[in-house]
């Protein structure tokens, strides 16, 4: 229920229902204190929005800080969607609630917000969450809490979710997405395992009703990923013909291990240092069609209260300055009821304090995946094919491996999707639990880049059905399909 106007708050809140400046929404059941009343510069919104910590494990003093918005329209029909960013040790808030899938954008001078007119939560109530401890605002009173690997992020994860369902009861029972990007590749994966695990160990009581994952051009076989990089290179005319056969001759990807060069030949780690150094520092490597934001010059911009017009393709490159300079503002920590503890250092987008293992990005996230979709787990990898750090010809192929382990046919051959008339991408789907796409145009941060077309991409996954085949309009916010369109989708299987 919404209230267009406000009476009296202190009868209001009694009811159960807040008024606020900028949105109205129902708060029964809901933790008032996280409740976020208003940003500083929002645009006035019709859907409430939630901030705060879990406390994870109150003896070691370790939480983690969540931002929960729910969805704009009929947010009690809608699912529940993590999104989790990488690194290992990126901001989820910094990254994927305010600069790609979230309901705001920061303005060009960093000191207001803008609407996200193709954020997911058009169709989907969404979570973002710092993980693990010492990303962001997540904390830790005990120092070796800082000392991560993969399994303790996953079980960290369980335990935020369970302490966060505390908070928000009536979501226990919603369907649950899974989703994120580049580490997320091990984070997302490893996590639905964790939540397997705990659904088998109770069989009677709470279950998670995880429903599917969506990664993007994540991280799944290192060594795989690694030499797609370079192949990136050489197919985009980044390095020359001669430098991308001698990688390719001399470099036995099999042995590169994360961090660690010394069981490549001297031949291949020169080769590989010249195509760096061609490459070079003045392309975005995670998108290769964008220019670059010099962020000297972006802050000092910021400082004097100039708008920045940083602007290639018609997307913001400076936009994480922007966040970050945004995130910094005292007000936005206030409202957000973040930094609890006075960090002694500034917010930023990836952690300097985390001890991430050097071992865990060497796991072959491809048995979990299997043993995920074993379970009836749809799960979507969809790839920006302008990022050279996770091409997707490497993920493309490891899919296929997947596919082929599991013994699945190919059910959609792979072909164009489409959106608002044109080419969105490629896809092609396996056993009708498994999809590869690709989204033209975007890079690995696929909803910043290509915001409309991951938009349509991310409806797709959530309600089961194909991307597009036909140039007609595509599924609308509410999921619903023209007649014609869901003839075509109905025949092509």
């Amino acid at each position: 229920m919404r209230m267009g106007k406000c009476w009296f708050a202190g009868v209001l809140i009694v009811l159960g229902y807040v008024c606020l400046l900028g949105t109205t929404s129902r708060v029964e059941g809901y933790p008032i204190e996280d409740l976020v009343e208003r940003l500083p510069g929002q645009p006035k919104v019709n859907f409430s929005q939630y901030a705060g910590y879990v406390d994870i494990d109150v003896k070691h003093g370790r939480s983690l800080f969540y931002y929960f918005v729910e969805a704009d329209h009929h947010p009690h029909k809608k699912p529940l969607t993590l999104w989790l960013n990488g690194g290992p040790g990126c901001s989820s808030i910094g990254g994927g609630a305010f600069t790609e899938l979230g309901p705001f954008y920061p303005k060009g001078d960093g000191r207001g917000l803008r609407r996200n007119s193709k954020s997911w939560n058009k169709v989907s109530n969404l979570l973002f969450v710092e993980s693990p401890a010492g990303v962001g605002w997540s904390y830790s009173n005990t120092t070796s809490d800082y000392i991560k690997d993969d399994a303790s992020t996953a079980n960290d994860m369980v335990l935020f979710l369970l302490k966060w369902y505390e908070k928000f009861p009536s979501y226990k029972s919603r369907k649950l997405f899974l989703t994120g990007e580049s580490y997320a590749g091990h984070y997302i994966p490893q996590l639905a395992n964790a939540i397997l695990d705990y659904n088998l160990h109770h069989p009677t009581g709470f279950k998670f009703n995880i429903k599917g994952l969506a990664i993007g051009n994540p991280l799944l076989k290192w060594n795989k990923d690694r030499r797609t990089t370079y192949e990136f290179f050489w197919s985009h005319g980044m390095i020359s013909d001669e430098l991308g056969v001698a990688i390719m001759d001399d470099c036995d990807f099999d042995d590169y291990y994360y961090g660690d060069h010394q069981n490549l030949s001297e031949s291949c780690n020169n080769a590989l240092t010249d195509a760096n150094k061609i490459v070079g520092k003045y392309i975005n490597v995670y998108d290769v069609i964008l220019d670059v934001c010099y962020p000297a010059i972006a802050e000092q911009e910021m400082r004097l209260k100039k708008m920045l017009h940083n602007i290639s393709l018609g997307v913001d490159v400076c936009i994480e300055s922007e966040t970050k300079f945004y995130l910094n503002l005292p007000e936005v920590q206030k409202a957000l009821h973040a930094n609890r503890t006075k960090l002694s250092y500034p917010w930023s987008d990836c952690s300097n304090l985390l001890n991430y293992s050097n071992t865990d990005p060497d796991i072959n996230m491809l048995p979990i995946l299997k043993r995920i979709i074993q379970n009836h787990i749809p799960i979507w990898i969809f790839s920006g094919d302008q990022d050279s750090v996770i091409p997707l010809i490497g993920s493309r192929t490891l899919v296929r491996e997947l596919a082929h382990d599991l013994k699945f046919k190919i059910t959609d051959p792979y072909r164009v999707w489409f959106h608002k008339g044109q080419v969105g991408g490629w896809v092609t789907e396996y056993g009708k639990l498994l999809t590869f796409a690709t989204v033209r145009g975007a890079g690995h941060m696929v909803p910043y880049a290509q915001p409309s077309r991951a938009l349509d991409l991310f409806k797709s996954f959530l309600h089961g059905m194909r991307l597009p085949n036909t140039t007609r309009p595509s599924i609308s916010d509410d999921g619903a399909v023209s007649y014609i369109q869901h003839m075509e989708l109905v025949d092509s299987y």
